[in-house]
């Protein structure tokens, strides 16, 4: 019997509501430019759409040239809810969204279980809202492809950057990295974080970036350590916080947007 890991944030982070949904991503995209320089990975955060969707668009907006191109998806980001050593996988077959359904893939699983930081923890993905809330960006974008979805539990960079260097061996390979920045200060002390989160992560610096700057930092350090040893460059697309979104200015948390390319 199929194992599917049903939606558990539509109609909370996103729209329930297929045609609603689209409509949402379609305004994203749309006001996100039309500069569409392919991209070979992404950083984008995970909020609900109100608050983090303009910001995660100008990421998705360079997937317009890859629709045909990407057939397997790495997606990574932190545990909220669930508290474990290493990296965890699902054992579904398939993730669903209001748009359908998503496939796992089922070699890469199986690859991956081999690494000593890599287990199967249903129970870290069951509520967990950063993969979950890509979903519809990836859907919206590209083909049909399949996706490896990974909750960084407690796990180093180089544990991350093992995990990551397995699966992006090609050009038909998109790493996405799910993360939010800085939480819950006032607007102008979140914004001078965040702005050195941004340095380090332009320049390649995962040591430079503490866990009170990006919640999915141990994700993130990981795709750094990647990048640096195969020379990519990072482009800053966005940056911005709750506050410049849909949000009051005294509590607020960051968003950015990343793109690396050859």
């Amino acid at each position: 019997m199929e194992i599917i890991r049903e939606a558990a944030v539509a109609g909370l982070f996103y729209p329930a509501d297929p045609a609603e949904l689209d409509r949402q991503l379609d305004e994203f995209l749309a006001k996100a430019g039309d500069d569409h320089k392919p991209a070979l990975a992404l950083i984008v955060p995970h909020a609900g759409y109100v608050y983090s969707g303009p910001v995660a668009a100008r990421a998705y907006t360079h997937l317009f040239p890859l629709h045909d191109k990407v057939r397997k998806v790495a997606l990574l980001g932190p545990a909220h809810r669930v508290g474990f050593h290493g990296i965890a996988m699902s054992s579904a077959d398939y993730f669903v969204t209001p748009l359908g359904q998503i496939p796992l893939d089922h070699e890469a699983r199986q690859d991956l279980l081999r690494l000593p930081q890599v287990q199967q923890l249903d129970q870290a993905h069951a509520d967990e809202h950063c993969l979950e809330v890509q979903l519809p960006f990836l859907q919206k974008l590209l083909g049909d492809f399949s996706l490896i979805p990974l909750v960084v539990g407690d796990a180093d960079a180089v544990e991350v950057a093992e995990v990551i260097e397995q699966l992006w061996r090609d050009e038909h390979t998109l790493v996405v990295i799910s993360t939010d920045l800085s939480h819950y200060h006032d607007y102008l002390t979140a914004q001078q974080l965040d702005q050195n989160t941004c340095s380090a992560i332009e320049s390649l610096e995962p040591d430079a970036i503490g866990y009170d700057q990006a919640c999915g930092r141990n994700a993130l350090n990981g795709l750094l350590t990647v990048a640096k040893r195969r020379h990519l460059h990072v482009h800053t697309l966005d940056l911005r916080n709750s506050g410049d979104t849909a949000g009051p200015r005294d509590r607020v948390v960051g968003y950015g947007a990343w793109m690396l390319t050859d």
